[in-house]
């Protein structure tokens, strides 16, 4: 899918943060102020196992950013109510070392080296193919992390973080997106116990409603299907993927 350049809970009273329905352990703050582009980059990235926070003025975005709780941030420059480049500028004062993906309208040579010499870690030209998108965000997540294999083992378990692809013993196994979320996020910790509230913040956006058993549904789901050995429950405190 291109995407051109077209003329989201409340963090301010003027501006919502959207958050993408599908899960992932990677999470995303989107800051885009056009409808449709927004919408359609919130559903791809979580198609793609994303969690995305879709917010629409740069007032929101600080807001956001304030919680410290992104992976990677996506940032249109022509915002309504503040520069992009300005923000990032202000985000890298403040050594912020969160990783930014300019992704804007302006294609100028002169704006790409303001972008890059702000502190972007990428830049993409609107419009853009939904694919190099995905594409360059795990691209730059990779860079961040050193460009660790997007592989994760544990035990007999391997899960591809790319291809969205968990294989036991060498058969694939298939999960829905959220049951490999759940995994990936288990996987990330081998060992760690998870309570059910960490594995929610993992998992879900802001503005998702979360049936009061869903963890606990989609963890029955799995250790049915990879076997209750592999992942494990501490009572009263949590789960845990056997290392």
């Amino acid at each position: 899918m291109v995407l051109a350049s077209a003329h989201p809970r409340d963090l301010a009273g003027d501006s919502t943060v959207r958050t993408a329905t599908a899960p992932a352990t990677m999470r995303l703050l989107l800051v885009e102020d056009d409808p449709m582009i927004g919408r359609a980059v919130r559903q791809g990235l979580g198609e793609a196992g994303f969690t995305v926070d879709w917010v629409q003025t740069g007032h929101a975005a600080e807001l956001a950013l304030s919680n410290g709780v992104y992976d990677l941030a996506l940032l249109d420059l022509g915002l309504p109510d503040k520069d992009g480049l300005a923000l990032l500028r202000e985000m890298r004062a403040r050594h912020t070392p969160l990783p930014v993906l300019i992704a804007t309208a302006r294609d100028a040579v002169s704006d790409r080296i303001a972008g890059l010499n702000a502190g972007a870690d990428d830049y993409l030209i609107k419009p853009f193919d939904l694919d190099e998108l995905i594409a360059r965000a795990r691209a730059v997540l990779r860079r961040r992390v050193g460009g660790a294999s997007p592989l994760l083992e544990c035990g007999d378990i391997v899960l591809d973080t790319v291809q969205r692809e968990v294989r036991l013993q060498g058969q694939i196994v298939p999960l829905s997106a959220r049951e490999f979320a759940l995994l990936e996020t288990l996987m990330q910790r081998p060992g760690a116990v998870l309570s059910r509230e960490q594995l929610e913040d993992a998992i879900y956006g802001w503005d998702r409603e979360i049936g009061s058993n869903a963890i606990e549904v989609h963890l029955h789901h799995l250790r049915r299907k990879l076997g209750t050995d592999r992942i494990r429950n501490v009572r009263g405190v949590g789960y845990k993927v056997a290392p």
